[in-house]
């Protein structure tokens, strides 16, 4: 981080994005390990997302175990380096908004970044951490699924839809009471004013084979993102992958197979609301009944009849994993 060497030493490279970069440091006062993921701003589109990962994080920061911790962000302008400590933090911010009213920055060739420094997840991306384990595992799932419901719960209430929920925008940290996950990658998110209940969304975003019916149409409400997570869940429950057409590699998530070609949930419900989901897809036996509908809850076609992160938070806790699927009629 060239001036900000004397208090991180960049390490490694550990993940990159559409977004951006992600390295692993080390705070050299301490010697504790940290990412550190770099976010260009030198044009509006960059700048507008760095600056909505930058507020989400802010004004939750160090409230639920379950979301990624910013330790500080930094705003890099060529060799200048200052720490944003909030939306009024001075000239430099308003620098980075005037990138987002389409004027450029000073300094074009050294350009602007922000810095996110955050704590670091050795685990890495819950999609890396259930496919190295292959078979489903109950227990975990269920661990996985109740603290992922209290994350998404916790930022509606604070007025965040994060708006790309999926396994590779949610990290594992191994402590010594197990694995947790954490919620990052907020650049898509919107902070509302108000009840999330209330807000809508005109721009579709996200990644296709997890974004609900209506954000196919240009569109949404907060439970796009419990439609997310239904599509995360199931997918968890029984190792449902599919392989990513970009970079080829093998993703968790459900889909409706049309032929050789993989519909994204969303889409093929959109094209037939009356699409009956077969949850499970697999194997009868491989998850209770209590789940199964309340997968059928969190991916209904019209966001009306589906369950808010609220409701998601308190259901989750009653499913029973572990114990033998009622069959029907029993």
């Amino acid at each position: 981080m060239a001036e900000e060497e004397a208090k991180y030493s960049i390490l490694r490279e550990v993940g990159r994005g559409s977004y951006g970069v992600v390295y692993e440091a080390v705070a050299n006062r301490t010697k504790r390990r940290v990412a550190v993921k770099r976010m260009p701003c030198n044009a509006p589109e960059s700048a507008e997302l760095a600056l909505q990962e930058f507020w989400a994080l802010r004004s939750i920061q160090r409230q639920h175990q379950n979301v990624i911790q910013l330790e500080e962000c930094v705003l890099q302008h060529g060799r200048l380096f200052q720490p944003l400590e909030n939306r009024e933090s001075g000239s430099h911010l308003l620098l980075v908004e005037t990138c987002l009213k389409g004027r450029s920055c000073a300094e074009p060739r050294r350009g602007c970044w922000l810095w996110f420094v955050m704590e670091l997840c050795q685990g890495g991306t819950m999609n890396e951490f259930l496919l190295a384990r292959r078979g489903p595992d109950a227990p975990l799932n269920a661990r996985f699924m109740r603290q992922l419901s209290g994350a998404v719960a916790f930022l509606h209430r604070h007025g965040i839809v994060h708006r790309d929920l999926k396994a590779d925008n949610v990290l594992v940290a191994c402590g010594p009471g197990g694995p947790v996950v954490k919620v990052s990658d907020f650049g898509l998110s919107r902070v509302c004013a108000g009840a999330v209940s209330r807000q809508r969304f005109s721009s579709a975003c996200g990644s296709s084979f997890y974004m609900a019916p209506e954000v196919w149409e240009g569109h949404a409400t907060a439970k796009a993102d419990v439609f997310a997570l239904g599509v995360i869940f199931w997918a968890m429950a029984e190792r449902i992958t599919f392989r990513d057409g970009d970079s080829g590699r093998e993703l968790l998530g459900t889909y409706i197979r049309r032929g050789k070609e993989l519909i994204p949930l969303g889409e093929a419900l959109l094209e037939n609301p009356n699409l009956k989901l077969q949850i499970p897809m697999k194997n009868k036996e491989s998850m209770p009944e209590d789940l199964c509908q309340l997968l059928h809850h969190m991916l209904a076609f019209n966001p009306k009849e589906r369950l808010d992160a609220s409701q998601l938070e308190v259901q989750i806790q009653q499913i029973s994993y572990g114990k033998k699927r009622k069959r029907s009629g029993s």
